[in-house]
């Protein structure tokens, strides 16, 4: 879809938005229940359990809103329906990675009040059709909310953009910049409408990607910040491994930039699992596809020898939150991670602190 004629004045940077980190407060998390049992690889059954867990985890700490119709919002009535701090919200979808499809929150800068931002959605460049209803998800969540929508008219998918709430923003070239997303739309209006619709200053283009990864190289597999200044990113040390090399040139790359307010990022790598796969598939396992919320990081693990250590460096880097171990072998089969199948809605902050 073409972009949209630019009214600068009626951007969300214009009228005082911006786009909060993910460890500010939230009002709730976003959870779409599994329902293509097309995109997982092996056994679907063992799917809505590992969702269920994630739900339970997450609503120890903050409300979750789980999304679905039908016999699919049945299930997960069935299945986590019962939880304190679960509700289950009437909206169709083709898939379950809501990061990707679920709308961009954008909170006031001063005073009280939230937005959202509509992208247009093709599922990662049309790679499974349909995705009519998927393309419909984020209106509709913003519909609920009562939020005013801005829609730029260019594809962009939760998962490749990541802030510091600062003014920063990373992404990758790769998942925005590209003939299958945004066919003839210059890097320059791209960047352009990422600072508009966003309120960012400065993007910064990374690079990486992981083997069995379908989105063409999602920021939040490779690389997160922890705080303003702090990056924590993908390292794979196994010289086997298909993702050592995309990956030791995105570190490089990262201990190259600068932020929106000149500081030098100091990059702190956290090995993933080598050679990570399920019935001969090698899928994208990684630990950056953590969750930040209320109090809580939600870390992905893998039963690997990578999990001790990933979860020690996130706890030193969050050390006023509890650490959750979240197992997410089962999730990654649909190529996949804690991180996608999560969207957070950050609190109104003209309506008080919801948590830390």
């Amino acid at each position: 879809m073409p972009a949209r004629t630019r009214d600068a004045a009626a951007t969300p940077a214009a009228l005082g938005y911006r786009l909060p980190a993910e460890w500010e407060p939230h009002a709730a998390t976003w959870i779409a229940w599994p329902c293509r049992r097309a995109t997982f690889v092996g056994d679907f059954a063992d799917v809505p359990r590992a969702w269920a867990r994630a739900v339970r985890i997450i609503a120890r700490h903050e409300p979750v809103h789980v999304v679905g119709t039908g016999a699919v919002l049945d299930e997960a009535s069935r299945m986590v329906g019962g939880v304190a701090g679960v509700s289950l919200v009437d909206i169709p979808t083709d898939d379950s990675w809501i990061r990707d499809t679920g709308p961009v929150f954008l909170v006031a800068r001063q005073g009280g009040g939230r937005a959202a931002v509509a992208w247009e959605w093709n599922s990662w460049g049309g790679k499974y059709p349909p995705w009519d209803a998927d393309a419909r998800v984020s209106r509709e969540v913003a519909r609920r909310r009562g939020l005013r929508v801005f829609e730029p008219g260019l594809v962009l998918e939760g998962g490749a953009i990541e802030t510091d709430g600062d003014g920063t923003l990373l992404a990758n070239a790769r998942c925005i910049d590209s003939p299958s997303r945004n066919p003839g739309v210059p890097r320059e209006r791209l960047e352009e409408a990422l600072r508009d619709n966003l309120a960012v200053e400065r993007v910064l283009w990374i690079g990486g990607e992981l083997a069995g990864d379908d989105t063409d190289g999602h920021v939040d597999q490779l690389a997160r910040f922890v705080r303003p200044g702090l990056v924590v990113a993908a390292r794979q040390p196994d010289t086997r491994d298909p993702n050592h090399a995309s990956l030791e040139e995105n570190l490089a790359l990262l201990r190259g930039m600068t932020d929106a307010r000149g500081r030098r990022l100091e990059v702190v790598p956290i090995d993933i699992p080598a050679r990570f796969g399920h019935a001969g598939v090698q899928l994208p396992a990684s630990h950056l596809n953590f969750y930040v919320g209320n109090g809580f990081v939600a870390v992905p693990v893998f039963h690997a020898a990578t999990d001790r250590e990933a979860l020690a460096i996130l706890a030193a880097a969050f050390p006023d939150r509890a650490i959750e171990p979240v197992p997410i072998d089962v999730v990654v089969r649909g190529r996949g991670g804690l991180h996608c199948i999560t969207r957070d809605e950050p609190a109104d902050p003209g309506a008080g602190r919801a948590g830390n």
